[in-house]
């Protein structure tokens, strides 16, 4: 392999394509990130190749695998992965794109075959990634997985001391993740308690479904971690490739909490079995009463005398875990669901903070332990 490799450019791949479609065979193509190479990975490439005649790897360039995965990521620099991936038997080509997506390169390329590891389904894969198979004619067959081995698990285990897990944080602060969909006031609110030394914490990853949301902008200016998952077009719920990409991100993240802090979709599987019992909402009513959407505008149409905020643990059934803490406010004559929010909201950035600091002495669960 001489000192200058070079990946293939997408003409390259797309040369190569058009020369296997006029013989009458096929192109395999797959993509991802190939940080830490594994016997999974080559077990999964050989899968794919066997697919047809020749298989180009698209790789995500150092730029998108921190967009996707965080700042820590890649262990090694996309030409060091390229290099090593070009040299394996089941590859033929090697590329690398920048965009967090493979969409464009699909759209140019128009593979014959789309693989992908069987941590997917067709239905979960990325809607943007899905269409552009489907008009490219692009045969998509999903792979299984070689268990046991997968790069974070492969991670951990070399962070671990001898025969144990990964410590959550060699601090000894609880690592939180937070989840959020708008302005980001309690974001603002847990970095504040954590700078005055009231939140014995450290914010391990920040997760939004709004690209330019508020949310994303303080935790970029806090200079923690502030990733973007498409949550598909409900607004209200995730898509399964949402699901799935937060929960890689929160595991690759080692968190002990995860906190939705407005967060405006719903979390379901495998999110909420894999965290059970460390999961934390804040919600603007005093639980049981007016769960859902709109609570403050609820408490004012049925006449109620006061309301508030309560942080609770997060199940399936939606706003229904067990109740942590409240704080109680006023409802003042006059009052519309914006006035009404605004101190709510005054008291759920005390409240949320004080919870997450006494979450050890209150018995709650960080990584490593079951729910309680």
């Amino acid at each position: 392999m001489p000192d200058d490799y070079t990946p293939a450019t997408v003409a390259d791949v797309r040369r190569l394509r058009d020369t296997l479609d006029q013989q009458g065979k096929k192109l395999v193509f797959t993509n991802g990130c190939f940080d830490l190479l594994h016997a999974g990975h080559v077990r999964y490439l050989e899968q794919a190749r066997a697919l047809g005649d020749a298989m180009v790897v698209a790789l995500n360039s150092d730029q998108s695998v921190r967009a996707l995965k965080g700042p820590e990521r890649p262990l090694n620099p996309e030409t060091d992965r390229a290099e090593v991936m070009s040299a394996l038997r089941a590859v033929d080509i090697v590329t690398i794109f920048d965009d967090e997506r493979a969409t464009s390169l699909i759209e140019a390329i128009r593979p014959h075959v789309y693989a992908k590891g069987g941590d997917y389904t067709v239905e979960s894969l990325n809607r943007e990634e899905r269409t552009a198979l489907e008009k490219a004619g692009t045969q998509i067959r999903i792979l299984p997985l070689v268990p046991g081995r997968s790069t974070t698990r492969t991670i951990n285990k070399m962070q671990a001391p001898a025969g144990g897990e990964a410590p959550a944080t060699d601090s000894g602060l609880l690592r939180i993740a937070v989840l959020g969909s708008g302005a980001g006031s309690n974001l603002r609110a847990i970095i504040a308690a954590i700078a005055d030394k009231k939140l014995k914490a450290e914010i391990a990853v920040t997760l939004t479904d709004q690209a330019e949301s508020g949310f994303r902008q303080i935790a970029r200016e806090a200079g923690v971690p502030a990733l973007f998952v498409d949550g598909g077009e409900n607004p209200r719920k995730l898509s399964e490739a949402a699901q799935k990409e937060i929960f890689e991100h929160l595991e690759r993240a080692r968190v002990d909490v995860v906190v939705l802090a407005g967060f405006m979709r719903i979390l379901k599987e495998p999110v909420i079995s894999a965290y059970a019992g460390r999961i934390v909402n804040v919600h603007p009513s005093l639980l049981p009463k007016f769960k859902g959407a709109n609570a403050p505008q609820l408490a004012i149409d049925e006449g109620e005398l006061e309301s508030g905020c309560t942080v609770h643990l997060v199940t399936a059934e939606i706003d229904g875990g067990r109740i942590l803490a409240q704080a109680r406010v006023p409802v003042n004559i006059g009052d519309t669901a914006t006035t009404l929010h605004a101190r709510i909201k005054v008291e759920e950035h005390k409240l949320l903070p004080q919870v997450l600091n006494e979450w050890r002495e209150r018995g709650l669960p960080v990584r490593g332990a079951g729910p309680s």
